[in-house]
């Protein structure tokens, strides 16, 4: 086990990063997540073999890491809701290039500028696509600070596994809250030697692109269903979520992030009531844990999907569960953050 430190969200985001072998940081600055920015020039300026680059703009931040990635390095960028909508361009020619690198989004209340208190109103963006186009990006999401550092290392080994684009999508709790970590060695992870397809420059080697671009609609379709395998294989390989008191549940939560760790005390509260409520927590947004859901459903008949939106993630589990359970819905929007007992109030509603 390794030494535990004390330490915000945000910036142990930007130390797993780097311990991960993100050596390109390109970024705009944006409230939550600012100190992420500000961890990762304060260490990358530093270092040899790095750059740390504050983009003129959210437009320009998403293209360079396009670049930079493009010749193999490990490049994340990072921003808030309004910023990552102004990155969906370039993250859609990324995912269409088969360009891995890392995307982090705290999240902040909408829509619009909307205001700066932690909210989920990214979810459709993040695991729809977001950008124009037939791609996916994978979606991971952390519930605390520990995760933030293990998934943000996960990232990027599943980016270059896939090469994909993946994102962190977390949200302004998690980026300004504190928490004793720990950095543990991770174990190697055999991932594609990237030589066959990286820009180094011409001499030596066959001239190569890294394009987004074909006129020919037959050759773009076989492009996109190639692309496809690959989702294919992440839905199969990769989907990964938490379940807690399933057995013999009245009523099963779903709920990612910050409404998770709310939801973990709602199943206590419901325990010392006499009530047995279960709770489903998705760690992969994208591949979506749609099997245990649908297996859940089988035998238990009431859900309640929970986040800090009007109704996004619940169209996924409606869709999971296949008509063969009640699905319920219960959200708070604008950056307010549920309370246990009234999740519990809901919950108690439809039992």
């Amino acid at each position: 086990m390794g030494e535990k430190i004390l330490m915000k969200g945000n910036e142990a985001i930007g130390e797993a990063a780097i311990r991960a072998g993100c050596r390109y940081y390109f970024g705009y600055p944006i409230t939550p997540q600012s100190e992420l920015t500000a961890y990762m020039a304060k260490k990358l300026l530093k270092m040899e073999n790095a750059s740390f680059v504050q983009a003129e703009s959210e437009i320009a931040a998403i293209n360079m890491v396009y670049g930079s990635a493009s010749t193999g390095v490990r490049a994340m960028t990072s921003s808030s809701s309004p910023g990552i909508s102004l990155k969906q361009e370039g993250i859609s020619y990324i995912a269409c290039s088969e360009i891995p690198c890392v995307i982090v989004n705290m999240q902040r209340g909408g829509p619009g500028l909307g205001d700066i208190q932690p909210a989920q109103g990214d979810y459709f963006q993040a695991v729809k696509g977001g950008g124009h186009g037939d791609y996916h990006l994978i979606v991971l999401a952390p519930s605390s600070v520990q995760e933030l550092v293990d998934l943000t290392m996960d990232a990027f080994d599943l980016a270059d596994k896939y090469r994909n684009p993946a994102m962190i999508l977390g949200d302004g709790l998690l980026g300004q809250m504190m928490e004793a970590i720990e950095f543990n060695e991770k174990p190697k992870v055999d991932l594609p030697d990237k030589t066959g397809w990286t820009l180094t420059g011409c001499k030596g080697r066959e001239q190569r692109y890294v394009v987004s671009f074909d006129l020919d609609p037959n050759i773009l379709e076989k492009w996109n269903l190639n692309i496809e395998k690959k989702y294919k294989l992440l839905k199969e390989n990769e989907t990964r979520y938490e379940a807690i008191n399933l057995e013999n549940a009245d009523m099963v939560i779903v709920a990612y992030g910050t409404v998770a760790r709310i939801a973990k005390t709602v199943v206590q509260l419901a325990k010392k009531e006499g009530l047995c409520i279960g709770l489903i927590r998705p760690i992969t947004l994208y591949p979506f844990p749609e099997k245990i859901i649908a297996q859940t459903a089988e035998k238990v008949k009431k859900f309640l999907t929970v986040e800090m939106s009007l109704g996004q993630m619940v169209e996924d589990v409606k869709l999971a569960v296949n008509g063969k359970a009640e699905v319920n819905f219960y959200g708070r929007a604008g950056g307010v953050i549920p309370s246990p007992q009234e999740i519990l109030n809901k919950a108690k509603s439809y039992m």
